[in-house]
């Protein structure tokens, strides 16, 4: 991509973003104000942190990387049983609460301290106060459950089972030592009692072994016991974590601001309004020969006529001069005005331009073609009872008596007249050629008012029987599929299309200032009262110029 278009590009994007920047303004507010709303009115939640000892029985044969696995397995397992059903129930017990296990273990957290023998502990609630007690009370009833039953229940089954077998082992002794204490002194009885004094000595170092094992569970029960101790009472925070006000509005204003940003690319692809320059000389092929900013002018009469000092004025007499540069080889002497659509402005810039060229001493006639919704009498404030309509019904064409003098020098007038019931035909007919014939002897340059082309079928008939013609467009307004058709249907028709004027250009709209301010304002702000495109001849810079079609 070439960085020339990719600036332009870029430029027009913000031109948009400006052109929006109230909704975009607006939609950001109301975010902020709707993430503000929801946290007032959401229950805070508080968090209550305490943290946990786990005193870890020495290893006695292991090294020092197996003690260190062994102590991040504890932490995790005791993480894992502080969360149980059992403890929590416990928890639920001793203080007394309405409220379930399951409402504890939602709103606990427990993790261990990563290289440490350390576990955090952290209870969220509606309240403070509740939050810690819960905290605490998890912990102390943990550490007595784990201290007093679970480490318990690791050995219970080794001592046990010696248990049994001392038993045993000692009552294998009692019985043999009362059968020596029955036996004879007899030869007989003295072989058995070998015997017997040989089972007891076997028994007695049974027991003394088993005992000895059952010593040595009890000593191993004591050292690899694992004490839980409460390093600090759990502390809760006077501030919720939750809502966190300050985030939501800052999300919310987010949120908005990306919705209002979709809303604007939305509407912005929907929108097939002709937005500049760049679209005429992009989608339509034609040159843009004037642009004729918006303007609040007094009265119904041209504005070049009465405020001919203003840059609207200017920008007409530029819109001359650029007529003339466009036609050259080909000198205009006909001149059709159209626009694709109605409300348009191509009565504004028909009358407009014709007083510009009057300004420049040639002798001009513009001529009201619309004959359905004639507007070319109100701006020349002319009345409109004898006209164009009249002239088709007369035998021997006269416009002497229908072409009529305005408060412009050198500006001459042909109303519509009477509204006819078949305008096309009139428009179409040989006796229209033959009056824009007539018309040419009278005038230097004659000016046709014609309706919009989606319309009617008027202009397109007109067109090929003229110089030069020139849509007129307005931006924002005007659709750019009317625009492609009606150039396509003038092209058709055989029309020599000089170019495009944008016609009733908002420049204080930041969406429009891209594309004008940097040509308009500094283009005329340059001239002096001497010194105008009517006096240098030099046409302004509007835009990428192209040769018009021919």
């Amino acid at each position: 991509m070439e960085t020339g278009s990719f600036s332009d590009d870029l430029r027009r994007y913000l031109a948009v973003l400006r052109h929006w920047a109230w909704l975009l303004l607006l939609a950001t507010i109301l975010g902020g104000v709707g993430g503000y709303v929801s946290s007032i009115r959401t229950t805070p939640i508080y968090q209550a942190s305490t943290t946990v000892l786990i005193n870890q029985a020495p290893a006695t044969q292991s090294s020092e990387y197996a003690s260190l696995i062994t102590s991040e397995r504890l932490a995790q397992t005791y993480a894992q049983l502080m969360t149980k059903e059992p403890t929590l129930e416990r928890v639920v017990d001793e203080l007394e609460l309405e409220i379930s296990a399951g409402y504890i273990r939602a709103n606990t957290s427990v993790s261990p301290i990563p290289d440490t023998q350390l576990i955090e502990v952290r209870v969220e609630d509606t309240t403070p106060q509740r939050a810690a007690l819960i905290a605490d009370a998890l912990v102390n009833v943990f550490a007595d459950y784990y201290n007093e039953e679970i480490q318990a229940v690791r050995f219970s089954e080794s001592k046990a089972n010696l248990e049994a077998q001392l038993e045993v082992a000692n009552q294998q002794i009692e019985q043999t030592n009362a059968q020596l204490a029955s036996i004879s002194d007899e030869a007989l009885d003295l072989e058995e009692r070998d015997r017997l004094e040989a089972k007891l000595a076997q028994f007695r170092q049974t027991y003394a072994g088993l005992l000895q094992s059952y010593e040595q569970v009890r000593v191993a029960e004591a050292q690899s016991t694992s004490d839980i101790v409460p390093v600090e009472p759990a502390s809760a925070s006077s501030r919720p974590i939750r809502p966190k006000t300050a985030q939501n509005i800052a999300l919310g204003a987010m949120v908005g601001f990306m919705l209002a940003t979709g809303v604007v690319i939305l509407m912005e692809a929907l929108d097939d309004t002709v937005k500049g320059p760049d679209d005429i000389t992009r989608h339509l092929g034609l040159p843009v020969l004037g642009l004729i900013a918006k303007v609040k002018q007094n009265g119904d009469g041209p504005i070049t006529a009465m405020q001919p000092r203003s840059p609207v004025a200017e920008a007409f007499r530029a819109l001359r001069t650029n007529i003339q540069f466009a036609s050259v080889d080909y000198p205009i002497s006909t001149l059709l005005i159209t626009s694709p659509s109605p409300k348009d402005g191509k009565t504004t810039v028909a009358s407009n331009l014709s007083v510009a060229l009057a300004q420049s001493g040639r002798k001009v006639v513009v001529v009201d073609t619309d004959l359905r919704r004639p507007t070319i009498h109100r701006r020349m404030k002319l009345a409109n009872r004898k006209g164009l309509s009249d002239l088709f019904v007369q035998n021997q064409v006269d416009i002497n008596g229908t072409m009529r003098d305005s408060s412009i020098p050198n500006l001459s007038v042909i109303t519509s007249g009477s509204l006819p019931p078949n305008p096309a035909e009139l428009i179409g007919s040989e006796k229209m050629f033959t009056l824009l014939s007539e018309m040419k002897d009278e005038a230097d340059i004659i000016v046709l008012d014609s309706p919009p082309v989606m319309a009617v079928t008027d202009p397109a008939v007109l067109a090929p029987r003229v110089d030069g013609v020139i849509l007129v467009i307005r931006p924002g307004t005007t659709k750019l599929g009317a625009s492609k058709q009606a150039v396509e249907q003038l092209v058709r028709s055989g029309a020599q299309l000089l170019g495009v004027v944008l016609n009733d250009v908002d420049l204080k709209r930041s969406r429009y200032n891209y594309y004008y301010k940097n040509y308009y304002y500094s283009y005329y702000n340059t001239y002096t009262d001497d010194d105008s495109p009517s006096s240098s001849g030099r046409p302004p810079r509007l835009g990428r110029q192209e040769p018009a079609t021919k």
